[in-house]
């Protein structure tokens, strides 16, 4: 929703205020805008191979929705860490061998609808509960290799941000290529009337306008946006660590949530008070 906004207010600024003293029609060259889009999509194909490709074109629709990541989110998230620890504290770590086998069908993971989207974090959640039950683990080695597993979801996650920001850059160069050929096409008509030389000039310079004008204004805010979804994601992962090695290093687990709590965001964290609350409503 704020990139369509910012994207109003680009157009407007620009396009909006030109339109004021000038003609919108000088603005129109479709061949410009023809070598400026190839070019782009050129750039974009020739610059990465088919995992950035996926990766990138199924990162581009969560631009247009709202963030999953909400203090509701995180309430449920911290909810399910409870349940589960407090399950195997009465019943012991065998006792979520099912749950975490099938989380699909346990009865706890299925109440985090909201979480069961997240599969990336259930998959890293079940994972190293998997390896609390299958036996005595040191806290400091796995400490160290969930941070290695977040690093390397960390780097997955940051392609498509990357691949968005590369592209951005080129797209000034690319709109002074443009603008080049149309000035190398104005030198070739140097006999044509002054009125045709200097539409042939503008359309010339049209070609730099597009080109800084997709890539700050288009192009660089999607890299942008989809940073800020890397960084608010990476947080999920964090949260579910801090709880588990706490677990693990012997603490209950409503002070085992608590170090989780303290991992998040202060926009999206939940108070003690509403955590203690909404514990305290799913125990009852």
């Amino acid at each position: 929703m704020f990139l369509i906004i910012g994207y109003l207010i680009i157009l407007a600024a620009s396009v909006g205020t030109y339109s004021v003293h000038g003609s919108l029609m000088a603005l129109w060259m479709p061949m410009e805008y023809l070598a400026i889009v190839g070019l782009m999509i050129g750039g974009f194909v020739g610059s990465n191979g088919p995992k950035a490709f996926r990766v990138t074109m199924k990162a581009l629709p969560s631009l247009f929705k709202g963030s999953p990541y909400t203090k509701a989110m995180y309430l449920d998230l911290l909810g399910l860490l409870y349940e589960v620890l407090a399950k195997v504290r009465k019943e012991g770590l065998m006792s979520i061998e099912n749950d975490v086998d099938n989380p699909e069908s346990s009865p706890i993971f299925t109440k985090y609808p909201t979480i069961m989207a997240h599969h990336h974090a259930v998959e890293f959640l079940t994972d190293y509960l998997r390896m609390m039950v299958g036996g005595n683990l040191n806290a400091f080695e796995i400490e160290g290799l969930m941070d290695k597993e977040i690093e390397t979801h960390h780097q997955e996650t940051h392609i498509a941000p990357h691949v968005m920001a590369k592209l951005g850059d080129a797209l000034p160069a690319f709109g002074i290529v443009v603008a080049v050929m149309g000035v190398v096409n104005v030198m070739g008509s140097v006999g044509q009337p002054p009125a045709v030389l200097g539409k042939m000039i503008g359309g010339a310079l049209v070609g730099t306008f597009l080109g800084i004008l997709i890539s700050y204004g288009f192009v660089q805010p999607i890299a942008s946006q989809l940073e800020q979804q890397v960084e608010e994601g990476g947080k999920m992962f964090e949260c579910i660590k801090l709880v588990l090695l706490a677990s693990m290093n012997g603490y209950a687990p409503q002070v085992a949530v608590e170090f989780g709590r303290k991992a998040l965001y202060s926009s999206e964290r939940p108070t003690f008070a509403e955590l203690e609350q909404d514990i305290k409503a799913r125990k009852g």
